[in-house]
């Protein structure tokens, strides 16, 4: 598994916005300064956050982001899946050698790593972080 740039943006800027949730809306301009985070590139992840309604997004001159949901409802899976995609099982060693041991047991132990580091991200809420 690995986690990309992107999903590390995306994880600074929702603890960001929860950070700030007394100001009401979050401009990406303050979050891209913050962390000296591209705009262009920090929007686009931004979008990801709003397609998978952990954030929520306002046009306009008094636009910008706020959370979708409470702190204690979003967990980093949700945010690590909004970019990153679904954390599935990429690994496929049994269909490349069905008869041997060693993959059918190299894809057991990966699936449980995989589980059980999806239950951490997923039993990790926004709040845990704050």
């Amino acid at each position: 598994m690995r986690i990309s740039r992107s999903t590390g943006y995306a994880l600074l800027a929702a603890g960001y916005i929860a950070k700030h949730t007394e100001k009401g809306i979050i401009l990406s301009q303050s979050i891209s300064k913050e962390y000296d985070i591209p705009l262009e590139y920090l929007l686009k992840i931004l979008q990801q956050l709003v397609r998978a309604n952990v954030l929520r997004s306002k046009r306009g001159p008094r636009g910008g982001f706020s959370l979708a949901r409470p702190t204690k409802k979003i967990s980093m899976l949700n945010i690590i899946e909004a970019v990153e995609g679904p954390i599935i099982n990429q690994l496929n060693l049994i269909e490349q050698a069905p008869k041997e041991k060693f993959s059918t047991k190299a894809e057991i132990a990966y699936e449980k790593a995989l589980a059980q580091a999806k239950a951490v991200f997923e039993k990790t809420k926004l709040a845990d972080l704050l």
